[in-house]
Parts: C-alpha cells; structure tokens; sequence
C-alpha cells in the first residue's frame, strides 16, 4: 500500500520540473493526483500510476487566476468530493536588481508566487477533511541574499510566513501546513544555463552537485504523508546544504 493510497491530493503548478515530479509521485504512491498548470503538460499524462490504485489528472489553469482556481476546486469536488494534500508549487523566477525593477515585474513575481498559494490555501481549506495536509514549495531563496533576485526570494519569504501564520490557525483542525525549500534543482529550466553558471552553482552546494526533481518530490511527500504526522509550520530544505553550513 502507498503512503497516499485512497488520499486526494491537488499540485497546483503541476506541469513540469518538480511540480510533474511530485504529482507523478504522489500518484505513485496511490493517489488520487489533479495537477494543473497555466501551459500545455509535456510528460504527465493522465491515468493509473504505479500498482494501478494512484492515478494522475490534469487540468490546465492559470494559479494566478481566481476564476481559474475556483475552476479546479468546482472539478475537483465534482469528481472527488474532497482535497485531503494540497501542494502549491506554482512560481516565476526572472532576474532583476534593485534599480531595475518594475511595476510589471513584481506583480508577475507576487501575482502568481504568493497569490496562488493564499488563494488555493483558501479554496482548498473548504474541501479539506480535518488531518490535512498544505505543502508550500517554497526556496532557499527565501532566506539568502542572491544578486538579482530579490523579488523571487521575497515571495519565497512570504510562503514560508504563511506556512507559521496557517499551521497555527489551522491546527484546531489537525490540518498540517508545511514548506519544502529547494536549492539548485536540475530542471527544464537549467537547458539554458551556460556550463559556467551551472559550475559556479555546484562550488556552492556541499553536496558537489544540483539536486534532481525526485529528491524534492520525496521530501516533499515526507510532508504530505502521514510520516510527518508530528509536523507543522517547519521548513524542510532540499539544498544539498547550500544554504544550511
């Protein structure tokens, strides 16, 4: 039996890196697994997963949208009558240094980052039994100074301070509100990447390399799962000890 056999569980931001990791994943593990993303999902397809008791849905939608949002929670309890793990791993990453940001650029990078994961916290609470599970996928970002991306790490801080503020109102109702924190992870996102950033990345991780997609997924079902049991409001890093020694 997998650790979320029989659990419904929705990953906003699902469609690819480790968002797709982590709903192919979960669904692995016997899930019932709705993802969505704003663009089309190359490489997760709907369908049974693992033994054939998790299975894998999905459904284009825009995180920043409440429209869209409200969408997916009204499909969702239509097909499953309930949320009982929520993942919320929708976000940009684009660089801009202090004097040369704009109004549109931090409006993209809160707009989507903070407002998806306060308004599908919202809409999910609705749907979730008591004993749920919120996790936030959040950034090492979050809590170290990196040249250029001050907004990006900004709307990282934000989710870790809702996971505090949610595990505390939540927790009369035993649902448990936690944040996975990525370091380097070696995605899509990475292709572009010259051969120079990638190394001058690895010299920073203790560990020697970037982390794989996989690695967060398991730490991030560690959360979801009844193992954490125990587990509220903490931060769980994926960061090859980056940002840890």
């Amino acid at each position: 039996m997998g650790k979320l056999t029989k659990k419904v569980v929705l990953v906003v931001g699902g469609g690819s890196g480790i968002g797709a990791a982590i709903a192919q994943r979960f669904a692995a593990e016997g899930a019932d697994a709705h993802a969505t993303s704003r663009a089309a999902m190359e490489g997760v397809s709907d369908g049974p997963w693992g033994d054939g008791a998790g299975r894998l849905r999905t459904v284009r939608a825009d995180a920043g949208s409440a429209a869209d949002l409200a969408r997916v929670f009204a499909r969702v309890r239509a097909e499953a009558g309930r949320i009982d793990v929520l993942v919320v791993n929708a976000g940009i990453s684009e660089h801009a240094t202090l004097g040369s940001i704009g109004e549109d650029h931090f409006d993209r990078t809160f707009g989507l980052n903070v407002r998806s994961a306060l308004f599908a916290a919202q809409g999910a609470i609705e749907l979730m039994p008591d004993g749920g599970s919120i996790v936030l996928v959040g950034s090492i970002a979050g809590a170290i100074g990196t040249k250029g991306y001050g907004v990006y790490g900004a709307s990282k801080a934000a989710l870790r301070s809702f996971a505090r503020t949610w595990a505390n109102e939540l927790a009369p109702r035993r649902i448990r509100v936690n944040v996975v924190s990525p370091g380097p992870i070696d995605t899509a996102m990475f292709d572009a990447v010259s051969d120079a950033v990638r190394d001058g990345l690895t010299k920073l991780i203790p560990l020697g390399r970037l982390g794989r997609a996989d690695e967060v997924a398991a730490a991030a079902l560690f959360l979801a799962s009844d193992d954490s049991s125990f587990t509220t409001g903490a931060e769980l890093c994926v960061d090859g000890g980056m940002a840890q020694v």
